[in-house]
């Protein structure tokens, strides 16, 4: 089954169209499933993405302008019909559907099922090779509700008013669905943020995202930020730039903060377990959903979702393609 893509460490290739999904190196036809450093990368011939991905791409690393894909729409390539369909994971992700020689196939990128201010939601699609992450694909990976952890927040910053509350977040999609999130909570004070989450919370913004009112940290006295939320990068929680803030309770928003000792290892004092990536009830749910032939797993956890598959009388295979898990990035 189909003998037109193949899965190298350096991505997937669509033989018949010449072209690469999320490729690591340059390549001349570069299909982008969302601007993630390790799906997507700077000196391609000709990229093909959403709208989103390509201002993302170009604000993260200078990019040339790509062609705009939107979600639906569809782009032939030497016989490939490839359609954009919403990931659900950041601003601008899709999955790509592939379609040629009778056999459908969906590479998914990264995804999420949970609903989320900042972006178009998942779609299921039917298809015969189903190519899912893995980024969290062990049982132990399970998700709460996103309101009991924003709730979590609000209510460590209510009973130290005279602290701030600092949460480390992914500069990318992380960051911003947090600030929209404490939004639908009701909390609409100012939000201050480091410096290097300006740009990218502006672009959400350039998109139609509404952020509320933001402030650099920066320009900020430590008593203007007392009883407030600050959001940086996670590999800011801990150095010289927060030692200014307002005795901080240090805060994670992530996946990986279900796994104590690496909220111990960061020093983590309020661990968010605010995921941009389907936990293992959501990746086991959307392959039944989608019921494919087969299943293709990478970027991650791959041998247990694999495992799962064939326990359950379903064909799967790990890629192994080069890559890491971006929720962990400091």
């Amino acid at each position: 089954m189909a003998h037109w893509i193949e899965a190298s460490p350096r991505g997937i290739y669509v033989r018949p169209a010449d072209a690469w999904i999320d490729p690591s190196t340059p390549v001349d036809r570069a299909l982008v499933t969302h601007g993630h450093a390790d799906h997507a990368r700077g000196g391609h011939g000709n990229v093909w993405a959403t709208a989103e991905t390509l201002a993302i791409m170009a604000l993260r690393y200078g990019t040339h302008e790509g062609t705009p894909v939107a979600y639906g729409e569809t782009v032939s390539l030497g016989g490939v019909d490839a359609t954009w369909v919403p990931a659900g994971h950041v601003l601008g992700s899709a999955q790509i559907l592939l379609e040629h020689a009778g056999e459908r196939i969906v590479v998914t990128g990264d995804y999420k099922r949970r609903a989320d201010p900042t972006c178009a939601p998942f779609e299921p699609i039917p298809c015969d090779i189903f190519i899912t992450e893995a980024t969290f694909g062990l049982p132990v990976f399970r998700h709460p509700p996103i309101e009991q952890e924003i709730d979590k927040l609000l209510g460590a910053l209510q009973a130290a008013p005279d602290r701030c509350v600092l949460v480390g977040a992914y500069a990318l999609g992380k960051a911003q669905r947090v600030i929209a999130e404490l939004r639908a909570r009701g909390h609409h004070d100012p939000i201050y943020i480091h410096g290097a989450m300006e740009r990218m919370c502006d672009l959400y913004r350039d998109f139609g995202i509404d952020l509320g009112e933001l402030a650099p940290a920066t320009a900020a006295s430590a008593d203007q930020m007392r009883g407030k939320i600050v959001v940086s990068p996670p590999s800011a929680l801990n150095d010289r730039w927060s030692r200014r803030l307002p005795e901080p309770i240090t805060a994670m928003a992530s996946g990986w903060m279900r796994v104590r000792q690496r909220a111990r290892q960061k020093n983590v004092e309020l661990p968010l377990v605010i995921s941009d990536h389907a936990d293992w009830d959501e990746l086991t749910a959307t392959i039944r959903e989608v019921a494919p032939t087969e299943t293709w797993v990478t970027h991650g956890r791959e041998e247990g979702l694999v495992h799962w598959c064939e326990t359950h009388q379903m064909k799967a295979r790990a890629l192994a393609l080069v890559g890491y898990e971006d929720e962990d990035e400091g």
